[in-house]
């Protein structure tokens, strides 16, 4: 025993595999408690050179000298020798004197094990040849064989080739289409040729080794499951490769309707196209032709409800009897989103009405046509001779979400093990503004109660912390970490220096240092609140080290930020009575947080803390009735593909605060020297926000480059901030505004979403200037910085919200400054993205009755030719004169 153990020790595999050889069951057996207690003493720290040595040996020794199949699959596909495995054909060697059921019952387990264990394909395909059992058909094996199959490179024949060579070629197969997430696997293939997994199957059909019509069968419930993109990319491709004969296609009527009504669009388009052809060759019922039309033309991709709508243009001029059915399938486009769609559905109604026979189809299209825009609805009165369904007109009534409210902070937790549970959760999540501030001010409290009941309670929680198990793990120190070479760029970093600091890993020369220090010139906008909100934490983490606080003045009332100011003067009372030592940079964070839009309030306060008799609170009462600052002076400035903003000084911020607060006040040039931002952290922004609760300008005008990126540059995430912007308090101005008119136009939908939720918080809030705002978009659209396309989206979702009134109010100040660049010809906006904004401007004009002259409007109204934007800004004009002349 002991000579296996040190060949494992010494990763001597080959040494092992024949002492293992020349062992009987019982004293493999007996090996194996020291093999599990060497894994175990290797887990504590695997990446050293003796674990990565050991690990391949004891792989081998451990499934050798085991005797359930379930312990062995277990130990041959375990977490922690994942990286450090025995090659497959030596674990098949050890493990081919085993009987063949035993053999089997493990490669089933191990087929069983999620894709992530990454168990490889060579071991269990070996293990099948030994065993002779059915192949398995698990995600993990069939994923496994079609990365092995596809490797054409490693043995120089085709795919093609070795599928036909593989004796389990139609079971693997039958599994391949149940798979899921397979798409992209098989993608990594050649598209076309034999070494095209699409064209191999369909070569495989024909030459009758794979059943054809199982295949196919196969193939097309797959395209009805739905999948990822990939997948539905790859069993089109090969859909279309099998080249179904039409006796094929007819068979798969009822698969097709299918397809076209739910399918992702691009395998709609081509069910589409097949019962295209299958009904002008007569081959389609008119009631299946109606009930597929019904929900194709129910969906949102307009290529696909133009498509159909031609389609029902071609079987009506062939077949005058189908229009009692088609028609009324036909006018369903009429409440489609898209005006041209509904106004090429009027036309074909009106090119084939005179076909209907019944009255009862004349009145369920005189029905329909009330969801018709104004414009297409006065014409069906006229066209189609029946008058739509009458109905009292109904004011129109703006729905915006509720304002959200503010959440108060609970108090800190009482006792120290939940305060753990909740600083664990913390480092694992990164937390809000809230989670954050109750748990700093929890380890403050309880480091001042009893210091080493709060180390014991963390124990569990900073164990496995990289910075409890040696100064140099990463190369440098703890010290270093927190200062030069990382700094606290999350708020999981602050909890994390204030843990170390707990367990004596940080130098009390370090943390001296890190309170003293001051900051210098700016090394990017974002550095001033990234100061402030470190220069708390630094000299929290000190005051622990030295003199321990006996809680936070700072911690906010509520989740923005903002701090009650007889909740401030109760904790100066406080400290008062305990003797305690003010924290400066804790007081100027207090004294920035307390509420003062609030006069009477403030004022009351303000008598109160005077009473104090400390200087904190002659400062405090001081700082409550001064006139908050007003909003900082901005100047626009622009380039060829943004607009930014600059502020001036904010003097209030420059008098007796610590110099890494004062720093907030300080001017903003987007001229400055800037260098590498390691900002990186997008969770970080809110706790920015949290600085300023009542000047978020100030924290606007550090943000903003970031968030242009959003639009300007396709980033993503900046733009999630923006929901918080609009929540905090303070005058939403300029800042404000142009970062929502960035979000509006990013390139990723969930920034934009965040910017339409900023966008309604404001309007709920009464707070929005859609004056500004649309004047921002128009200038932003102009330079290029924002795509119409995206403003669109964004446009509509909010109107879909409720919000028509809102839209109109913005896209009525920014579509003046496009159309006029349009009438001169010099507007770089793309007429599409144009047409579309229109589109969304006259929904939204129609639903509120809007009723004004728009600036440049007639004379694109008037141009010549029926092309989209000429149509939408034609519609756009009826619906804001109709009444003008009443």
């Amino acid at each position: 025993m002991s000579s296996l153990m040190d060949a494992v020790r010494a990763g001597r595999t080959a040494e092992v595999v024949s002492l293992l050889d020349g062992m009987t069951d019982a004293e493999r057996r007996s090996c194996f408690p020291e093999l599990r207690a060497l894994r175990k003493e290797l887990r504590a720290d695997p990446w050293t050179a003796e674990a990565r040595r050991a690990y391949p040996a004891l792989h081998v020794a451990g499934a050798a000298c085991q005797t359930g199949a379930a312990g062995v699959a277990s130990w041959l596909a375990a977490t922690d020798m994942r990286w450090w495995q025995a090659s497959p054909g030596v674990l098949i060697d050890v493990l081919s004197d085993r009987a063949p059921g035993w053999l089997a019952d493990v490669v089933h387990r191990l087929a069983e094990r999620p894709l992530s264990a990454r168990v490889p394909y060579e071991l269990m395909a070996g293990l099948v040849r030994l065993s002779g059992c059915p192949v398995p058909t698990t995600e993990a094996y069939v994923h496994g064989w079609v990365e092995h199959i596809g490797h054409v490179w490693q043995r120089g024949d085709t795919l093609l080739a070795r599928l036909r060579k593989d004796p389990h070629l139609a079971r693997l197969t039958a599994a391949l289409f149940e798979t899921n997430d397979i798409g992209s696997r098989l993608a990594w293939t050649a598209v076309e040729g034999p070494n095209s997994w699409t064209e191999a199957l369909a070569q495989l059909t024909v030459e009758g080794i794979l059943d054809r019509r199982a295949t196919v069968d196969a193939c097309l419930a797959r395209l009805l499951r739905g999948g990822p993109p990939a997948d539905h990319r790859v069993f089109l491709r090969m859909l279309r490769a099998l080249a179904l004969s039409r006796d094929e296609e007819r068979e798969h009527t009822a698969d097709w309707l299918a397809l076209a009504s739910d399918a992702a669009s691009v395998v709609a388009a081509h069910a589409q196209s097949v019962l295209a052809s299958l009904a002008l060759d007569g081959e389609l019922s008119t009631r299946q032709l109606a009930e597929v039309s019904g929900a194709v033309l129910f969906r949102t991709e307009k290529k696909l409800v133009r498509a159909q709508l031609v389609l029902l243009g071609k079987v009506l001029t062939r077949d005058a009897s189908a229009a009692d059915e088609l028609l009324p399938a036909a006018a369903q486009a009429f409440g489609h989103e898209d005006s041209d769609v509904q106004e090429r559905a009027l036309k074909l109604v009106e090119r084939h009405v005179r076909k209907v026979a019944t009255a009862d189809v004349r009145e369920e299209l005189a029905s329909a046509a009330g969801q018709l825009i104004p414009t297409l609805r006065r014409r069906a009165a006229q066209s189609l001779g029946v008058s739509p369904v009458a109905s009292a007109p109904v004011p129109y009534e703006e729905v915006l979400p509720p304002a959200p409210e503010p959440v108060s902070l609970g108090p800190a937790p009482e006792s120290a093990v939940e305060l753990a549970e909740e600083v664990g959760a913390l480092l694992m999540s990164g937390g809000d503004v809230a989670a954050f501030e109750r748990a700093l001010d929890g380890v403050v409290r309880h480091a001042y109660r009893n210091r080493d009941a709060l180390v014991e309670a963390l124990e569990p929680v900073v164990t496995r912390r990289w910075w409890d198990n040696g100064d140099a793990q990463y190369g440098f120190r703890v010290d270093d970490y927190f200062t030069r070479h990382h700094g606290l760029v999350s708020a999981a970093d602050a909890l994390e220096l204030l843990l170390a600091t707990l367990r004596g890993n940080v130098l009390t020369s370090t943390l001296h240092t890190a309170v003293r220090r001051r900051p210098g010139t700016d090394d990017c906008g974002q550095s001033a609140l990234a100061r402030a909100f470190e220069a708390r934490v630094w000299e929290v983490a000190y005051r622990i080290r030295t003199e321990p606080l006996p809680f936070l003045l700072s911690t906010p009332t509520w989740d923005t930020g903002l701090l009650e100011p007889d909740e401030l003067v109760a904790r100066l009372d406080e400290y008062r009575r305990l003797g305690a030592r003010v924290s400066a940079a804790d007081f100027a964070q207090a004294l920035l947080r307390v509420r003062r839009g609030d006069r009477a309030a403030a004022e009351a306060a303000a008598e109160r803390a005077a009473l104090l008799g400390t200087a904190e609170g002659a400062r405090l009462a001081q700082w409550l009735t001064s006139v908050p600052p007003a909003v900082p002076v901005t100047r626009r400035r622009t380039s060829a593909d943004r607009v930014l903003l600059e502020s001036g000084e904010v003097p209030e911020l420059q008098g007796d605060l610590p110099s890494e607060f004062q720093s907030l006040g300080r001017p903003v040039s987007v001229f400055r020297d800037r260098r590498y931002c390691n900002h990186w952290s997008d969770g970080m922004r809110q706790h920015w926000l949290a600085l300023l609760p009542e000047q978020r300008e100030l924290v606007a005008v550090r943000m903003l480059r970031d968030i242009a990126t959003v639009a300007v540059d396709d980033a993503r995430g900046a733009a999630a901030i923006l929901p918080r912007l609009a929540e905090s308090g303070g005058a939403a101005g300029e800042l404000v505004h142009l970062s929502v008119a960035y979000g509006l136009g990013a390139r990723h939908p969930e920034d934009r979403l965040a910017a339409v939720d900023a966008l309604l918080v404001l309007a709920a809030r009464g707070q929005l200037d859609a004056a500004r705002l649309g004047a921002d978009l128009g200038q932003l659209v102009r330079r290029g910085a924002v795509k119409p396309s995206r403003l669109v989206e964004s446009a509509r979702t909010a109107a879909a919200t409720g919000a028509h009134a809102t839209v109109w109010g913005i896209l009525r100040h920014t579509l003046p400054a496009l159309l006029a660049d349009l009438a001169t010809g010099e507007t770089p906006a793309p007429a599409r993205g144009l047409a579309d904004l229109l589109s969304v401007a006259a929904e939204c004009a129609e639903r509120t009755g809007a009723r004004e002259e728009l600036p440049h409007l007639t004379r694109t109204a008037d141009r010549r030719g029926s092309s989209r934007l000429v149509t939408e800004a034609r519609r756009l004009r009826s619906a804001l004169a109709e009444g003008v002349a009443a």
